[in-house]
């Protein structure tokens, strides 16, 4: 490709808005262009990288076995109101009518599609295991899409979904397709875990999520240091040891006043306790039914473990007048002792073994001291609520826990019978008994696989592309296209390049030397090969985006070493 004609905006400054570096770096290298929030056009150099993403993810699937195909974006409301999520999925799903009043959804995943293309043509165990997959743009209205390709209101996904007649053929495909995301990450050069996670509007049992390491990740992540234990901060189990015996205080309930301490931070300050000595009051609102949480002062309660406790489908904060109903008291003096109404209770397990508490009196400006768990009010159910912290004990191997953050990338699902059973998926099984299928999903972020490289592979110059999704292999820059000597052995390096199979960009724009450089450390191709003044000797430069060692070879001699110098563009500095 000719720089020259090539689209490839490159700019020097870009928006505050753009937080991200990813986003920042694709805007300035041309990559992407904002058409609304959370809404790019692809650029050339863009879709290059997207399309070498695409064909890594294809080799991946094909070789599990999986099959291709390509499902419509535009979803009937019905087979959306046959799951229940087209209620439940909540504000990101995308909403239409179309000319008749008929509603539609624009798909931000394809359970339900899926689901009711194979509920029609397959009906028997004889065809099943089966796993189809398709590449395609979501949609889903972010509350915040600030992020660039990371956070998105339209992106491009791969989304595979498998049936089966029993669950251990599930877990034959799940690990199949497991072993193929760390094949398919590992080749975008991407540093990355799997950690376990929480199936979210998606439903089903048994997740992992596939998450890039990355300052800027969005997510945290708890991992040990002992061993390859690693869990979103919302799965990760928090080990307990009850003690065999607790010490109880003797000292009744007493009403103190704490004026306008209504944190964690300004009770205890007021008080004079510590926070792991104060029990929060969390009122959530499941399914429309007020329960209230309890958790140490020091611990932050979980949405997601409160939300799987409660085996409820919404599950939110409750809003202010919600609190005041409940309690009788503002945000910030609930309690569990004197609700104004009788409400589900659930405590962390650690409030369990606390000898006593201060609570919220129920009361603006008020707090109860003395307060002792199961003497002065009762838990209907106590369970891992709160989130791990740094420190805490591995659940698997006994070892402490710290945290990174991440980038999710990738997402694979049991979803068990969560689709089949509500849309009556079926098939006959040996015994011609009919049953639902057993189903599993597979996500891949396609899109958000580039950003999260460019997130991990930069530096101050700008982006490193790691080769084997690269926009293209070589950047040949010609430092003078108005010296004779410097156009004419560019073009014949070009020509004799591209017929050679090489992918190469050449910058034969009638642009200053400096400004070529910049553009093309901003660009990130992986070898760069100029032509400049010591063409006249027969000479060119090379040098390696990554490590920045350089070299000079001869003209006639590039083609012959080309293999080795692409063999070694991956190489970190020394």
């Amino acid at each position: 490709m000719r720089q020259k004609t090539a689209l490839i905006p490159t700019l020097r400054e870009v928006s505050e808005a753009a937080e991200m570096v990813s986003h920042r770096l694709m805007l300035r290298a041309g990559l992407i262009r904002q058409l609304a929030a959370g809404v790019y056009t692809y650029m050339p150099l863009a879709y290059r990288v997207l399309r070498k993403v695409e064909q890594i993810v294809r080799e991946e699937m094909d070789r599990t076995g999986a099959q291709e195909l390509l499902l419509p974006a535009m979803h009937p409301a019905e087979l959306w109101q046959e799951t229940g999520r087209y209620e439940t999925y909540g504000p990101e799903l995308v909403k239409l009518k179309d000319r008749h009043e008929r509603e539609f959804v624009l798909g931000p995943t394809h359970e339900e599609v899926i689901t009711d293309l194979v509920r029609h043509f397959i009906n028997s165990y004889k065809r099943l295991p089966m796993t189809l997959y398709q590449i395609q743009t979501k949609f889903r209205d972010e509350r915040r899409p600030r992020s660039g390709l990371l956070r998105g209101r339209e992106f491009i996904m791969k989304d595979a979904y498998s049936f089966h007649t029993d669950r251990e053929s599930l877990d034959e495909t799940y690990q199949a397709m497991y072993d193929a995301y760390v094949n398919v990450f590992t080749r975008c050069g991407l540093d990355f875990r799997a950690v376990e996670a929480d199936a979210g509007a998606i439903g089903g049992k048994g997740t992992h999520e596939f998450m890039v390491l990355a300052d800027s990740g969005e997510d945290t992540i708890a991992l040990c240091n002992e061993c390859d234990y690693a869990a979103n901060i919302e799965m990760a189990e928090v080990v307990f040891n009850e003690p065999a015996e607790v010490t109880r205080g003797e000292q009744q309930p007493e009403k103190v006043a704490t004026p306008k301490a209504s944190t964690i931070e300004e009770v205890t300050k007021v008080l004079g306790v510590k926070p792991d000595q104060v029990i929060k009051s969390i009122l959530f609102v499941a399914d429309k039914e007020p329960v209230l949480v309890l958790v140490r002062g020091d611990h932050e309660v979980n949405e997601v473990k409160v939300k799987n406790v409660l085996n409820a489908s919404i599950c939110e904060l409750a809003d202010e007048a919600t609190v005041r109903r409940v309690t009788g008291a503002p945000v910030g003096f609930a309690g569990p002792v004197g609700l104004k109404e009788k409400v589900k209770i659930l405590a962390d397990r650690a409030v369990k073994v606390m000898p006593e508490a201060v609570v919220g009196a129920n009361e603006a400006d008020a707090h109860l001291i003395h307060v002792v768990p199961d003497r002065d009010f009762q838990v209907d159910l106590y369970a891992d609520l709160r989130n791990i912290q740094e420190g805490d004990v591995c659940p698997r191997c006994g070892g402490s826990i710290r945290f990174a953050r991440g980038i999710e990338v990738g997402h694979v699902f049991k979803l068990g019978t969560r689709y089949s059973e509500v849309m009556r998926g079926t098939f006959l099984d040996k015994q011609g008994r009919e049953q639902p299928y057993i189903m599993g999903c597979y996500g891949i972020g396609i899109s958000r696989t580039v950003a999260a490289v460019v997130e991990q592979h930069h530096d101050e110059n700008g982006i490193i592309w790691p080769s084997s999704i690269a926009p293209f292999q070589i950047h040949l820059i010609a430092v003078n296209m108005k010296n004779e000597d410097q156009a004419r052995t560019a073009e014949q390096l070009y020509e004799a390049l591209t017929q050679a199979g090489y992918e190469v960009l050449f910058d034969d724009r009638e642009e200053r030397a400096g400004v070529k450089f910049k553009d093309a450390d901003l660009i990130g191709i992986p070898l760069r090969i100029t032509v400049g003044a010591k063409v006249s000797e027969g000479l060119v430069e090379y040098k390696f985006r990554r490590s920045g060692e350089s070299g000079e070879l001869a003209v006639q001699e590039v083609l012959e070493q080309l293999p080795e110098l692409l063999k070694r563009v991956d190489q970190p500095a020394s």
